[in-house]
């Protein structure tokens, strides 16, 4: 038998004369450099050559033999890390309770939860039926539907009404393409009924028999509601939505009266309601779109609670019958303020919850509808996360919150809402005796270009000196208003007990701050979050807690595009650079309409149709925008199979960046060649990817493992 080298050197020449395998064990891969096929791409009389243009054709048996030699050339380079990968490895394992299960949730008599076992990757959906102490009822094994799949993720479990008949949705390429399954509870046997090619929104009608789903369209947007009847011959469309800005969810009130039909864009919403008794009825709409008004609906009683931005980017809270709920009726409950932005409405029987952000931190303010009195959930630490979530029913006066911080472990509380205490259902194991107080947290700030205060939240060991000598992974997102969260990290141990900081830039464009702080970072104004992650780490520079040398960066996805413009505008900044599937190749992403995602991102981004949008965004596009210098060590992850951020954009950036870097430091590409955008499903190949990224870390930063 030829070795693989030379097998695919015979059959994709025009890569592997350039880019070689590795001829033995001891000797190392060259790095791979992509051939270059002439391709320009003009609009508005500027070209730009694209000659890495042809990475995008994922059947070309040359693409698939490029990415492999990346994924050589990487565990070449990191090959002498292999034994420290093997540790961080087994250390992230050691910390988690391997054999562990969820805190149940009631419905409807049952108690539903999840449980993992050791050394098994996915979880096992179960339920007891009245008790606790029941018998345990299994429902799906997560890890016998996965067996023989390179890639497998639940997207959704739904049971019905009754409680009688599981619906599951199923993906097995990390495409976000799902088949939904059922199952009769009652024997324990799969029902013929399947319907492929869905999302996971999903959601059953009161007569248990009637489901609703939604499908995509051909570049995956949300765009057709669908029902379907157990047992039916044809699935009839109910909905299509045809402006292709709007994606689409179907979900049920907490109250179980009405089934919500949620319409939205990146600046605008409409809600379509029908009763969850009457499922071949007809969808109202409850308020129609109107540009750049988005809204959230509750139902309680005889009324709908609506948080709407109507008066101001920050929503109020208005209260309407459902009998007439035009905006006549209306009655403001909350009003719209500049310094908080109210973030979700649920309703209970005798309970109104509004979560609100203020200063950057989520809060959460309970109203009793019998009087009339309000009251807050209140938390101690400066820096912290809390999420209402995890109740599954309408009559009680419990509400389920978890809450975490930079140093405690994801807590989840049962809060009763009358009696205003708290009871501590569980604590997130950190195996092997963490102790929070040897760590200390802090939230400073930058100031940004234009005098603007940029929140920063740290986290390390205590004891630490600022004597510039601190290794320090700063984070960013920055984009679609979506907050960076401060939260613990049982994984992130191995880093910040080695002497890291671990730091959080809560920079423009992500909701960090409310409304207005997104609204600062997107658009005509996206380099706001470029110049404020930038200001964060020469924050910690000056401030001494670190240096550039020992100063590395991370995002994802749009964080990517972070990562892409900020060593693009500074290289010389920052010693490492981790990029999982970044959205780097943005501006000819933007331009293909046909790709997921684009068209509903033109008000996020712009649309480069618009000649000041298309320059604007050629300014700081990553991959356009590669010149010749000296880049940090840099690793860069995709999958082959995302749907979000096509694998093309980080492999092309990388193949661009190969011929221009002017450095001698790492350059690596890792394609997971059987996943998506989130990576491996499985929960130990997931810790193998974070004990990669850390030796990368330790190999570019050059420090020792046991520092």
């Amino acid at each position: 038998m030829k070795p693989v080298a030379s097998i695919l050197r015979t059959l994709f020449p025009a890569v592997f004369s350039i880019a070689m395998l590795a001829q033995s064990q001891t000797t190392p891969v060259a790095p791979p450099v992509a051939p270059k096929q002439p391709k320009t791409i003009e609009l508005h009389g500027d070209s730009r050559p694209d000659p890495y243009f042809w990475l995008r054709e994922k059947t070309n048996p040359e693409v698939i033999a490029y990415l492999e030699s990346e994924n050589t050339y990487t565990a070449s380079v990191m090959k002498d890390t292999e034994e420290l990968q093997a540790k961080l490895y087994k250390e992230i394992v050691a910390r988690i309770k391997e054999t562990d299960l969820s805190v149940p949730v009631r419905r409807k008599g049952f108690y539903y939860y999840t449980r993992t076992e050791q050394g098994k990757q996915y979880p096992i959906w179960c339920r007891k039926k009245g008790s606790l102490d029941a018998p345990e009822e299994i429902l799906i094994d997560g890890n016998l539907l996965a067996e023989g799949k390179k890639y497998f993720s639940v997207g959704a479990v739904a049971a019905s009404p009754d409680q009688q008949i599981l619906a599951y949705a199923i993906d097995t390429d990390g495409n976000e393409v799902y088949t939904i399954h059922f199952k009769d509870l009652r024997t324990g046997l799969p029902l013929p009924d399947r319907i492929p090619k869905a999302t996971a929104s999903v959601a059953w009608a009161n007569d248990n028999k009637t489901f609703f789903y939604t499908v995509q369209d051909e570049a995956l947007r949300p765009y057709k509601l669908f029902r379907h009847t157990l047992g039916g011959a044809q699935d009839l469309e109910i909905y299509h939505e045809t402006d292709e800005r709007f994606v689409m969810e179907i979900e049920k009130s907490r109250s179980e009266v009405f089934l919500w039909l949620e319409l939205r864009s990146q600046t605008t919403s409409e809600t379509r309601y029908l009763r969850a008794d009457t499922p071949t009825g007809a969808f109202r709409v409850l308020f129609r779109r109107n540009h750049d008004i988005e809204y959230q609906v509750a139902h309680h009683d005889d009324s709908f609670f609506v948080r709407i931005n109507d008066k101001g980017r920050n929503y109020r809270l208005v209260q309407t019958p459902v009998k007439d709920p035009g905006p006549a009726n209306w009655k403001e409950i909350i009003p719209h303020r500049r310094e908080a932005t109210l973030e979700m409405v649920d309703a209970f029987k005798d309970h109104l919850v509004v979560a609100e952000r203020l200063n950057g931190l989520r809060n959460l303010r309970i109203r009793k509808f019998s009087t009339g009195v309000e009251h807050w959930v209140k938390f101690d630490e400066p820096v912290y996360t809390v999420a209402a979530g995890g109740s599954a029913e309408y009559d009680t006066n419990v509400v389920r919150f978890t809450y975490t911080s930079l140093i405690t472990p994801a807590s989840v509380y049962d809060y009763d809402m009358d009696e205003k205490t708290r009871e501590l259902k569980k604590i997130q194991d950190v195996m092997g005796g963490y102790d929070p107080s040897q760590y200390a947290m802090e939230r400073i700030a930058a100031s940004a270009a234009d005098g603007t205060r940029v929140p920063i939240s740290m986290v390390y060991r205590k004891g630490l000196k600022r004597d510039c000598r601190n290794p320090t992974l700063l984070y960013g997102y920055g984009s679609y208003g979506i907050p960076s969260e401060p939260g613990f990290s049982s994984e992130r141990l191995s880093l910040i007990d080695r002497g890291f900081i671990f730091a959080i830039a809560h920079i423009r464009g992500g909701g960090d701050l409310g409304e207005l702080w997104h609204d600062e970072g997107k658009m005509m104004k996206k380099r706001n979050t470029f110049t404020d992650f930038i200001a964060c780490a020469q924050h910690l520079v000056s401030e001494k807690y670190t240096q550039p040398s020992k100063l590395a960066i991370l995002g994802g996805s749009a964080g990517g595009l972070l990562m892409g413009a900020v060593v693009n505008m500074r290289a010389g900044l920052f010693g490492a650079v981790i990029a999982k599937v970044p959205f780097v190749d943005m501006l000819n992403t933007m331009m293909d309409s046909t790709l997921p995602l684009t068209v509903g991102e033109y008000e996020e981004w712009g649309n480069p149709a618009e000649t000041k949008a298309y320059e604007y965004m050629r300014s700081y596009s990553p991959y356009d925008n590669v010149e010749s210098q000296k880049f940090p060590n840099m690793l860069v992850t995709a999958g082959l199979n995302d749907p979000r951020v096509s694998y093309w954009e980080p492999a092309k950036w990388v193949a661009r960046l190969r011929t221009l870097n002017k450095s001698g430091n790492l350059l690596l590409l890792k394609t997971n060649m059987g996943a998506g955008h989130f990576g491996a499903s499985g929960r130990y190949d997931r810790f193998k990817e974070t004990a990669l990224d850390y030796a990368f870390l330790f190999k570019a930063l050059g420090l020792p493992p046991g520092i």
